[in-house]
């Protein structure tokens, strides 16, 4: 691989010039700034990041901070990998990368954790991170107040935040759940259950609200035995709708939090020998892939999953270069109908 080193010497230049080139172009003459670059593609010539950050005290490196592994289930979401794609994909265009920081038991042994997120803020200054991107896994609430008042640009994913460089991107998770409600009490039902995600995540509990908002819109009255939490994943849906089913007076309806544990109440009602959606109407949330395939095909709450990315990288991108703080995004949900309520 060629060095800077051996570019000077075909240019003419020094090494100095060539490291302003890629690191402080502005200061370099447009004819030599011309010369070094044309000769490093040439050679295929790719500045080392590292020497980069230390160079210019700023990366080009995005942490990401997620309070999970391999070990646990937030990875297989397909609702978090599509927002990671976006999210990523969003960032390139400005030119700059996710880095995954260590998270859970693993942080523990490199002295950052949740638990204790001055360890990552050391970690962020120490690598000269351009910024961090915080996503919820129900972790202490803390840990995420502490992140944002640490003067690092921080954008947090659907949990809210304030900081002096810090915001948030989320979804119109009570409007969403509003809506699928209403389609069902529009279709006349009026035993309408919900699965809920963990009850102490904040877009979950934004979707209970809205439910709730349906109900007493439409003059029913809200029933506990009605609301069963999940945690967003399918086997809890199954579950979830086993106890639904075994009540005296079982739902007609139910909207579930996810799209997994939408899937997972649909298997539920066919094992139990009801039929979808003649015996029992479903609706779900998130609109992944799977629910346009599920057979009855899924009506679901749709995100804005690349508008997540490009909202988040627009904010982070803001504070970096001294734009100033953005706004906390709320972005919109459409209700798309298909096949699991019989409308």
């Amino acid at each position: 691989m060629a060095t800077g080193r051996e570019i000077a010497q075909l240019c003419g230049v020094s090494v100095a010039t060539v490291s302003r080139v890629f690191n402080q172009p502005e200061t370099v003459n447009e004819e030599t700034r011309e010369r070094v670059l044309r000769v490093a593609r040439g050679l295929g010539y790719q500045p080392n990041e590292s020497a980069r950050a230390l160079s210019t005290k700023q990366s080009t490196m995005i942490g990401l901070v997620w309070d999970t592994d391999h070990r646990r289930p937030g990875w297989r979401h397909p609702y978090l990998q599509d927002l990671l794609i976006g999210l990523k994909s969003a960032l390139s265009v400005h030119g700059y990368h996710l880095l995954m920081l260590a998270t859970s038991g693993d942080a523990r042994e490199v002295g950052a954790s949740l638990a204790d997120p001055v360890g990552y803020v050391n970690m962020t200054r120490r690598h000269h991170l351009g910024g961090l991107v915080l996503i919820d896994s129900g972790s202490d609430a803390e840990a995420f107040e502490a992140f944002a008042q640490s003067g690092v640009p921080c954008v947090a994913l659907d949990v809210a935040v304030d900081g002096p460089r810090a915001t948030y991107v989320t979804s119109d998770n009570a409007g969403g759940a509003r809506a699928a409600t209403r389609h069902l009490t529009g279709l006349g039902h009026t035993r309408i259950a919900t699965i809920t995600g963990p009850p102490g995540n904040q877009p979950s509990r934004a979707r209970v609200a809205g439910y709730r908002d349906a109900l007493r819109e439409a003059g029913l009255p809200p029933r506990d035995e009605y609301v069963v939490a999940g945690d967003f994943y399918r086997t809890s849906g199954t579950v979830a709708m086993q106890r639904l089913l075994a009540l005296n007076e079982p739902p007609t309806a139910v909207f579930a939090a996810s799209d997994e544990m939408a899937v997972g109440a649909l298997l539920a009602a066919r094992a139990a020998g009801l039929r979808v959606p003649d015996d029992l109407a479903i609706v779900g949330f998130d609109d992944i892939e799977i629910a346009s395939v599920v057979d009855p095909a899924l009506t679901t709450v749709a995100q804005d999953k690349p508008g997540f990315g490009v909202a988040a990288a627009k904010a982070i991108m803001a504070m970096i270069t001294g734009a100033g703080r953005e706004d906390p995004v709320i972005l919109p949900t459409r209700l798309v109908v298909r096949d699991s309520c019989g409308a």
